[in-house]
């Protein structure tokens, strides 16, 4: 019988994250939202609340767009390009995945009330956010959350290795 504590943790977000993943995660969010809001689909919207929420309980292991990008993308990627994904903190990438659950569940939730129009209008700024991420790099819920620590909403003890992520990898070797 295996031993509990060598067991892969279903629940629980990566210290660490590969930005070519991050981003192809985000594109796969734009290509999904954008079907929301051509389409209206309360289903296809229930999905996409479904795997922010699948992702910030569990990073990737538990959404069926994280394991798609995690094991098949990002292995390809890295393969055709000769490079590796740079490893980011994860912490921030968590925050920005609640945000996602949050505006997805409040589009579900306006959706389901009948304000189509409303929630196409801020799934349609999950698109925005996610297109900056998967296009530019640029992570809006990683902003938000730096600003949070400078405005010391948030302690800086809860990502102290945002600032410093080598010291991260040397500690986890």
């Amino acid at each position: 019988m295996p031993h509990l504590k060598s067991a892969t943790p279903i629940f629980g977000f990566p210290e660490t994250v590969n930005e070519f993943s991050a981003r192809q995660v985000a594109a796969g969010v734009v290509a999904l939202t954008t079907l929301f809001a051509l389409s209206g689909s309360t289903l296809l919207l229930a999905a996409i609340t479904v795997g922010f929420i699948a992702r910030v309980v569990s990073g990737p292991t538990l959404s069926p767009l994280g394991q798609f990008v995690t094991r098949v993308v990002t292995p390809t990627l890295e393969a055709c390009t000769g490079r590796t994904g740079p490893q980011v903190a994860g912490t921030p990438k968590r925050f920005a995945q609640a945000i996602g659950a949050m505006l997805s569940l409040t589009a579900l939730g306006t959706q389901m009330a009948g304000f189509g129009n409303a929630a196409i209008v801020i799934v349609l700024m999950i698109t925005a956010a996610a297109s900056l991420e998967s296009m530019f790099g640029y992570c809006l819920g990683c902003t938000i959350f730096a600003k949070l620590i400078d405005l010391r909403v948030l302690p800086e003890s809860v990502c102290e290795d945002c600032n410093d992520i080598n010291r991260r990898l040397a500690s986890s070797v």
